[in-house]
C-alpha cells in the first residue's frame, strides 16, 4: 500500500466512516494506536481485518481522484505485457492493461507517484493513462509474466471438478465475517431459494424495506433498521465496481455470486430517491432455463407459425410485450432452434443475460460508442447468417434491422408494444416504409407471463359468471362434437379440450401456502403469433391500424393471448383470475 499524505488520509478516514464501512470508534482508536506505535494508520486497519486491501485500494482511488480497477481474476494478453519489462514492473509494482488511443494504460499501487509515472511514460516512449490497483492485483498480473503456456492443453484435460473451479473463478465470495455481508448474502440466498426475479432494497424515513419479485408480483420480506442503509448500498457498490461516494446519480452495475449451490448473474440499478439510495437487484440463474419452446408454454398454431417463420432463410421475427414479460428469454429460445455449426449467429444484446456456446454475443457499451445501431453496422460485416437486436429502441435501429432482413439475414429483435397487432404501426412510427414492413416481417410474437397454479391444487366447476367468460372468449375455438375433440385439442395444442357449450367446466387453483403465496408456484406464457402473410401485407401498405390488422389475424385463425391463457387455465396451467389479470386489456 503506497503511504498516504494527511490531507488523502484524513478523506479517506472520513469516506470510511461516511459510507459506513467503518465506526467511527473504532477508526479514533486505530488513530490512537498507529500514534503510540508510529505505525500507519491504513496498514493497522488491513492487519486487524477492519478492512479489506481491495476495498481500501477503491476507496483510496475515490478521494485521490483516481480510476480504480480491479486485477484479481484479470487476464492481459502477452503482447501487451511486452510493452513493459518485466523488471521495470516489479521495481515500480506497476503492469501493462491495454493500448487506448496510442496511450498505454497501466495499472499501479501508487497512482499518485508523479515521477514513477513520468519514468514510466519517457521508458517506453508514450504517454499513459494510470489506473490505481491493489498490491494483490497487481502481483497477480506480474505472475503472468513468468506464465508457462506450454501446459494450456494438459491444463484443459484436468478433472471435472477443478475444470468447475476455473471455470466458476470469476464469481464474487460474499459471505464474510461482516454482519454487512451476512445480512446481504441472507437476503440473496432468500431471494434464489423463493426464485425472485428481482430485489428492491428501498429507503424510507426510519427503515430499510426489502421486497421481492416472486413470479412477477412484488412483495415485502423485511424491513431492517435505517442504520445500516449506508453501509449495506456501499458494499453492493464495491461488489459491482461502482463508485462508493456518489450518491448524486443513478449508477448500473453487475456482479455474479454463487449462492446455495447456484451460478447467479445479479444487474445492479442504484438511484438516489428521497429517504436515500434505492437498490434493485436483477437475478439471472444461469441454471433454471432450458429455452424449450413448449416448456415454455408455446403450443398449437403459434409454434407452427414459429417453426415456420425461422426455416425462412431471411426476413424479420419480432417478439413484444412489457418489460418482463420473458421476450429475450423467447429469442433465446428461437436461437436455440436454430443454432448450427453451419449458422453464423451474431448477437447484439444490453445486456447478454445468458451465455450460449456456438453463439457469437455482443454486448452493448454506450460509453465507448458501442450502440445497438453502430454496433449493427459492425454485425453486417461479420457474414452473419442470422443476426439478434436485442431491442429496437429507435428508427435508426429500426431501419438497419430491415436492411439487414431485405439483405438476405434472417433478423430476430423485440419491441415494446402491448400485442403483436401493435408492432406494425410502432414500425410506422420509426418512420419504416410500409412496404419495407411488409417484405421483411415473417412472424411477430405477442406475449404476457401468468403464474401458474401450484402442485397443491383442489379442482372445482366454474360459476356461471366464468362459464360466460370461457364461452365467450374460447367457445368458438373449442370442440363442438366428441369426435372433434382429437382434431381441435392437436390443432390448438392442448390435451382433451372440453366441450363448447357446457354448462360448467373443470378449473383449478392452488392452495395458499408460505412456499407457495395464494396458490401459484413459477409461470408460464401467453402467446399469440401472427404470421404476416399476403393479406395481412396489404393492410399494411394501406396503413390500417392494429385493430384492423388483429381483427383479420383472429379471422385467419390466429389464438390471441387471451384466449391462449383461458384454454391454459381449462387445461389447470394458471387461473381465470390470473389471466384475466394479465391480459386485462386484450381482447
Amino acid at each position: 500500500m503506497a503511504l498516504l499524505t494527511s490531507d488523502i488520509q484524513s478523506k479517506l478516514t472520513a469516506l470510511l466512516v461516511s459510507e459506513g464501512l467503518v465506526a467511527a470508534d473504532v477508526i479514533a482508536a486505530a488513530e490512537k494506536e498507529s500514534a503510540e506505535d508510529s505505525k500507519p494508520l491504513i496498514a493497522l486497519l488491513t492487519e486487524q481485518g477492519v478492512v479489506d486491501d481491495e476495498l481500501l485500494t477503491h476507496a483510496i482511488a475515490q478521494v485521490s481522484g483516481v480510476p480504480y480497477v480491479n486485477l484479481s481474476n484479470t487476464i492481459i494478453d502477452q503482447s501487451v505485457l511486452s510493452l513493459l519489462p518485466e523488471d521495470i514492473a516489479e521495481r515500480f509494482m506497476a503492469v501493462p492493461l491495454a493500448e487506448v488511443q496510442n496511450r498505454l494504460a497501466v495499472a499501479m499501487i501508487d497512482a499518485n507517484n508523479v515521477q514513477a509515472v513520468d519514468y514510466l511514460a519517457n521508458r517506453i516512449q508514450r504517454p499513459l493513462k494510470v489506473f490505481m490497483a491493489s498490491e494483490e492485483g497487481v502481483r497477480h498480473v506480474l505472475d503472468q509474466y513468468r506464465a508457462d503456456l506450454s501446459g494450456v492443453n494438459e491444463a484443459a484435460a484436468a478433472s471435472e471438478e477443478e475444470s468447475q473451479l476455473a471455470a466458476t473463478s470469476n464469481v464474487k465470495t460474499i459471505v464474510q465475517d461482516s454482519p454487512i455481508s451476512k445480512a446481504l448474502s441472507t437476503i440473496l440466498e432468500y431471494a434464489v431459494k423463493t426464485r425472485a426475479s428481482d430485489i428492491h432494497i428501498e429507503p424510507l424515513e426510519k427503515a430499510l424495506k426489502i421486497r421481492c419479485r416472486v413470479d412477477g408480483v412484488l412483495r415485502e420480506i423485511m424491513q431492517l433498521p435505517k442504520s445500516i442503509e449506508p453501509a449495506l448500498v456501499s458494499r453492493i457498490k464495491i461488489l459491482s465496481n461502482l463508485k462508493i461516494d456518489e450518491h448524486r446519480v443513478p449508477q448500473d452495475g453487475q456482479f455474479a455470486v454463487k449462492v446455495s449451490d447456484k451460478e447467479v448473474d445479479l444487474r445492479i440499478a442504484i438511484s438516489p430517491v428521497v429517504w436515500g439510495e434505492q437498490v434493485v437487484i436483477r437475478l439471472l440463474d444461469k441454471s433454471g432455463n432450458s429455452f424449450d419452446l413448449e416448456q415454455m408454454g408455446y403450443a398449437g398454431r403459434g409454434l407452427r407459425a414459429i417453426r415456420k417463420g425461422i426455416k425462412r432463410p431471411n426476413g424479420m421475427i419480432l417478439t413484444s410485450g412489457p418489460t418482463g414479460s420473458g421476450k429475450s428469454t423467447s429469442l433465446y429460445a428461437l436461437i436455440k432452434e436454430i443454432k448450427d455449426d453451419s449458422v453464423n449467429i451474431v448477437t447484439l444484446e444490453d445486456p447478454v443475460e445468458y451465455k450460449m456456446d456456438g453463439v457469437n454475443q455482443i454486448q452493448v457499451n454506450g460509453d465507448v460508442g458501442l450502440t445497438f445501431a453502430s454496433g449493427l453496422r459492425s454485425i453486417l460485416r461479420q457474414d452473419p447468417d442470422v443476426v439478434m437486436v436485442g431491442e429496437i429502441r429507435d428508427s435508426e435501429t429500426a431501419n438497419l434491422a430491415v436492411q439487414a432482413a431485405l439483405t438476405g439475414h434472417l433478423v430476430f429483435s423485440t419491441l415494446h408494444t402491448n400485442s403483436a397487432a401493435g408492432v406494425l404501426p410502432r414500425l410506422l412510427d420509426m418512420g419504416i416504409e410500409p412496404f419495407l414492413i411488409a417484405s421483411t416481417v415473417n412472424t411477430i410474437i405477442g406475449q404476457r407471463l401468468v403464474r401458474r397454479v401450484a402442485a397443491k391444487r383442489d379442482a372445482y366447476q366454474s360459476s356461471a359468471v366464468e362459464t360466460q367468460n370461457i364461452l365467450a372468449t374460447v367457445g368458438h375455438l373449442l370442440p363442438k362434437t366428441a369426435a372433434d375433440v382429437a382434431r381441435i385439442s392437436e390443432d390448438l395444442g392442448y390435451k382433451d379440450l372440453p366441450l363448447a357449450g357446457q354448462n360448467a367446466y373443470t378449473l383449478v387453483k392452488g392452495k395458499d401456502t408460505p412456499q407457495t403465496p395464494r396458490g401459484y408456484s413459477g409461470r408460464a406464457g401467453l402467446y399469440e403469433v401472427m404470421d404476416v402473410d399476403e393479406d395481412i401485407q396489404n393492410l399494411i401498405v394501406k396503413r390500417s391500424t392494429s385493430a384492423e390488422i388483429q381483427r383479420l389475424a383472429v379471422e385467419k385463425g390466429m389464438v390471441t393471448m387471451r384466449q391462449d391463457g383461458y384454454l391454459k387455465a381449462l387445461q389447470g396451467l394458471t387461473t381465470l383470475e390470473e389471466v384475466n389479470r394479465v391480459a386485462a386489456d386484450i381482447a
